[in-house]
Parts: structure tokens; sequence; C-alpha cells
């Protein structure tokens, strides 16, 4: 009966530092997250209005317009560009010409030139 409750201990000491390991990878890619934002912030942007980049597709993701986009960065600023064919995939180097940015100045939106 004794190492039947020195196992149910030690199974749920096991659940909880799990659980606490977890909980602790979680909140420190959130706040490594926010750091980045925050510094995003009080930067100038690399990238001027008009202006062509070149730079890596990292991912795609959904647009609020409901499209495609492509992101990338150029010196560690994210830019989404879209109108990017279906045949540009995550690593592919695409050119886009930037057309605004976000109300921050965090990121810019941009449409595709073409592939290099």
């Amino acid at each position: 009966m004794d190492y039947v409750l020195v196992g149910a201990g030690v199974g749920a000491a096991v659940v909880v530092l799990g659980a606490l390991v977890l909980w602790r990878r979680l909140t420190s890619d959130a706040g490594a997250s926010q750091r980045a934002h925050e510094a995003a912030q009080e930067r100038e942007p690399p990238v001027e209005l008009g202006e062509i980049y070149e730079f890596g597709v990292t991912e795609f993701a959904d647009h609020h317009s409901g499209e495609r986009v492509a992101v990338g960065k150029v010196e560690g600023f994210v830019v989404f560009t879209e109108d990017v064919p279906d045949s540009v995939s995550e690593g592919d180097v695409i050119r886009a010409t930037v057309t605004s940015f976000n109300r921050g100045e965090t990121s810019a939106d941009a449409i595709f030139e073409r592939t290099t």
C-alpha cells in the first residue's frame, strides 16, 4: 500500500512539473514576441513607400481581405506581400513594392513584382 501512495505522489509531482515547464515556455515565447514588437515600435522602418525590396518568403498568411499573402522580412522588418502567384513557395526570394505601413509602422504591405 505504501508503494502505491509513493507512486501516486511521484506521478502527481511529474504532472505538476510538466505543467510548470509548459506554462513557462508559453509565457516566455509571448514575452519574446512582446519585446520584439516594442523594439519595432521604437525604430524607423528600414523600407520606404514606393521602393522595391528583395526578401525571402518565410511563410504565408491569410490577409484581412481573405487573400493569401507572403510574409517576409527586410532587415528584421515584417513585410506582407499581396498578389503572390500560387507558384511561389516558402523559401523563395521575391521582389515587392512597399505600398503602405500599418498604424504603428511596425510592418508594411507590399505588392508582388517578381521572383528572383
